[in-house]
Formats: C-alpha cells, sequence, structure tokens
C-alpha cells in the first residue's frame, strides 16, 4: 500500500524531533534504528558515500557531526512531500518521498573533516530526501554544502566564485513548510512547469550540440522564469539574481567549461504546492573542458549528484536553490580537495 503523503510526513517530522533531541543527549543512534527499516539505505555526499542501515549511519556521520558541532538546531526553510514522479513502472504505484531544506546551526567547537574550529556558529545548508514505506524511512539521501563550511572556517579551497557567497534565505514568501495537507492540483502545475523548464533546456542542448553555439537566447528563459529569478547555487559557485545575471554568473561558465554532458536520470522528483524537487545519483556526467570553478579541463568524465529545489510564483519559477556535490565531481578527476586542506594545514605530508 502506498503511503500518503501526509502520513510520511508526519513520519518524518516526528523523526526529526527526536533525532535533533538525540543529537543533544547523545541518542541518535536508537532514533536511527526506531524510525529505519533493517535494510535501510543511505546516501552521503563526499567523503560519506551510501551507507547501510542505521549503525554505519550513526557511526559515519552523526558521531562526527554531533562531536563538532553543539548545540545544533534545525532552521528547517521548505518541507515537502509527494508520489515519486520519477518512477516509470506504470504497473506499481509510485513510492512516497519527503524532501527538507535549510540550515542545521551550530558552535563549531571542534574539527569536523579535520575542517578547523572556529568556536563561532555555522550554517550548515542542507537538503535531505526519505523515502517511506509503512511508517519507516527505508531510503535517503543528504546533500550537507561542505565547501559552505569551509569558507566559513577561513579555509575555502577553489578559485573566486561567479556568484555571490551568503547564508542563503529561505522562499521570499515564507510559506516552503508544509506540514498539512495542500491541493494537489497545485504541486501537479509546478512540476508540469518544471517539466517543460527542463524541455526547454533539453532542446537547447541538442541545438547546441548540432551548431556547436552554448548560448541561450534569454528569452528560452523567460518562457518559465520570472525576469528578477532568484538561483541559490553551491558554495564554489554561488548565487545569482535576475535571468541575466544568472546566465553570465553561472549558466554560461557551466555550459562553455563542460563538455560531453549526459544526463542519467533521478532517483526523487515530486511536487506538493508551489514547490517541486528533485535529486540524482548522479544525474549528470560531464568532463571539465577548463574554467569551470577557476579549474583547468581534465578530459575525465566525472559524476555531478545535484539537488534542486524550485518555487513557483504564477506560472512562472521564482526561487531555486541547488546543490552539487562538487567534492564528489572534483574528487573523480583526481582533486581531493579535503586531502589538499589537511596537507596545507600540516595534517598529513604532500
Amino acid at each position: 500500500m502506498t503511503t500518503s503523503s501526509t502520513e510520511a510526513k508526519r513520519v518524518v517530522l516526528d523523526y526529526y524531533a527526536q533525532l535533533d533531541e538525540g543529537l543533544r543527549t547523545g541518542s541518535w543512534r536508537d532514533v536511527l534504528q526506531r524510525f529505519t527499516t533493517d535494510d535501510y539505505r543511505w546516501r552521503g555526499l563526499h567523503p560519506f558515500g551510501e551507507q547501510s542501515g542505521a549503525a554505519a549511519v550513526a557511526d559515519i556521520f552523526y558521531q562526527p557531526l554531533a562531536s563538532a558541532f553543539s548545540p545544533l538546531q534545525r532552521r528547517p526553510d521548505v518541507f515537502l512531500s509527494g508520489p515519486n514522479d520519477a518512477e516509470t513502472d506504470a504497473t506499481s504505484s509510485s513510492s512516497t518521498w519527503v524532501c527538507q531544506m535549510g540550515h542545521l546551526v551550530g558552535l563549531f567547537d571542534h574539527p569536523w573533516l579535520d575542517i578547523p574550529a572556529t568556536g563561532k556558529m555555522v550554517f550548515i545548508r542542507y537538503a535531505e530526501f526519505h523515502r517511506v514505506n509503512s511508517g519507516l524511512i527505508d531510503e535517503s539521501a543528504l546533500f550537507i554544502d561542505v565547501i559552505s563550511v569551509m569558507r566559513q572556517a577561513g579555509v575555502y579551497p577553489l578559485a573566486p566564485q561567479t556568484g555571490s557567497s551568503h547564508i542563503y534565505p529561505g522562499p521570499a514568501t515564507h510559506d516552503g513548510i508544509m506540514t498539512g495537507e495542500t491541493d494537489p492540483a497545485e504541486g501537479v502545475a509546478t512540476l508540469d512547469l518544471v517539466n517543460r523548464m527542463v524541455d526547454d533546456l533539453s532542446e537547447t542542448n541538442r541545438v547546441a550540440a548540432e551548431t556547436g553555439d552554448n548560448r541561450v537566447p534569454a528569452d528560452v528563459l523567460r518562457r518559465s522564469w520570472h525576469e528578477d529569478m532568484i538561483w541559490s547555487g553551491p558554495e564554489g559557485i554561488g548565487a545569482t539574481y535576475t535571468i541575466e545575471r544568472y546566465q553570465h554568473q553561472h549558466q554560461y561558465p557551466f555550459r562553455f567549461g563542460l563538455e560531453g554532458k549526459t544526463f542519467n536520470g533521478h532517483i526523487a522528483r515530486f511536487a506538493e504546492g508551489n514547490y517541486a524537487c528533485f535529486f540524482g545519483w548522479a544525474n549528470l556526467t560531464n568532463v571539465a573542458s577548463g574554467g569551470f570553478l577557476g579549474l583547468p579541463g581534465s578530459g575525465t568524465p566525472a559524476d555531478m549528484r545535484v539537488v534542486d529545489v524550485y518555487r513557483r510564483d504564477g506560472d512562472k519559477l521564482a526561487e531555486n536553490w541547488v546543490f552539487i556535490d562538487l567534492l564528489h565531481w572534483l574528487s573523480m578527476q583526481g582533486l581531493d580537495v579535503l586531502q589538499r586542506m589537511r596537507q596545507q594545514l600540516g595534517l598529513e605530508e604532500f
């Protein structure tokens, strides 16, 4: 039986309430075991990787997190649920997923991943997806912007980014946390708009492959985006405002600095109300040809694990929050950013 969105949200909200308390009291392992299945699958960004079972997740991710940051406070900006539109098997019901996006706030009193502690408050940007089945979470994916934490600690590892660097605010409308029931028609309209936007970009990619011209007419974006759109990308790329600046500060560096782009599909894609989200593992495979993130070309195919969270305003998209596992993408090209940081800090030999 398919879990309803309302029930899935209740499970995840209960899980978060008890997990957050557990991170303060040291009982996070028990909470993970109570709320997840025996074959629980967890996807974490580099360097945490994929884990199986609550005990592994508790040891590999939550133990270091709780030891480094305390007390942790959850500050969500978006919370939605829905049936998975990424599943294509028409003979079975779609699974139900939940997404929460926001920041964890804590005092950075002890090193994390060898990132030096600051003794000051740190905002840890996250987006997390959960699949709920029969009252338990059987699959999760947690995207954490590690490079943002590095910047806040004064060890930013990349070239100056093209967009703005700041603590990203939530939706301008302050309506992203949907704990109750919503009009299903609104979610359908949001997902339809996101899919049309993706179709427009796919068409421009096809034309670019034929002509060699990677530029995208601004009018193509105006079909689905408001002129004063806000695009909040991962640390290393940054945030942009308006279609014009989005194109110059992200879209063109991305399109001209990467080649051989292959779309691999999504694990989950769903919408509720004016919000939609998706993630893949990995969504994209591409080859750095030079310039992206201020780095030279590698000639090596590398995977991008990406989250997109959208807010619709009327018949167009107004805001987009994006996470990319850049540490993993760089590691596939032979650049271990965390190892290089440790070497520069004298924690490892060159």
